[in-house]
């Protein structure tokens, strides 16, 4: 017994090590959600621009939306922000804005001085809805279908290569399941 106490400290590193090692084959923006496949979560807030227009979920249903969660303190999501406004011109999705754990002037200001390519964005300043979808931080995007049901997120930025990746074959999906009425 006194043999193997002595080597404890040798196994727990190794066992650690194996642990590291297996991390470093993760996939960091295929995050796992309990939310794919369910409905959007419930949702009572005002939109950045229009502190008295109150939106909830029932405004995003019928169309194929993407949910993009986004911030002025994220230097990613000025990375990501001139493919977003190229997303917004295709009409077979709707795009909206996630304006998480934000001051409202400054997202209103920045979205002024970069081009808002949201159809709106909700203003979650206190992080309520981020928790309620899991939002690790931002940008973080879902794609909702036509019936309200979530089914994808993609944490971090999208670019053309993520976009034709990640997102076209399931919006092609999306289109189809809508025209069949499924």
């Amino acid at each position: 017994m006194g043999k193997l106490i002595r080597f404890l400290p040798l196994i727990l590193v190794i066992a650690l090590g194996v642990v590291l090692y297996r991390g470093l084959s993760l996939n960091p923006q295929d995050m796992p959600s309990a939310l794919v496949g369910k409905t959007m979560p419930a949702f009572a807030l005002q939109t950045l621009n229009n502190s008295e227009q109150m939106v909830t979920q029932a405004d995003l249903l019928g169309d194929i939306v993407l949910v993009n969660v986004w911030a002025t303190w994220c230097p990613t999501c000025k990375y990501e922000h001139p493919y977003l406004v190229d997303i917004a011109k295709d009409p077979q999705v709707k795009l909206y804005g996630l304006n998480y754990k934000d001051e409202r002037v400054a997202a209103q200001k920045w979205l002024q001085n970069y081009e808002d390519p949201y159809m709106f964005s909700i203003f979650d300043e206190e992080g309520t809805l981020g928790l309620d979808l899991g939002v690790y931080g931002a940008p973080e995007t879902f794609v909702i279908d036509h019936h309200g049901i979530i089914r994808k997120r993609f944490a971090g930025a999208i670019d053309t290569r993520v976009w034709r990746r990640e997102f076209e074959p399931l919006i092609a999906q999306l289109i189809e399941e809508k025209k069949q009425g499924k």
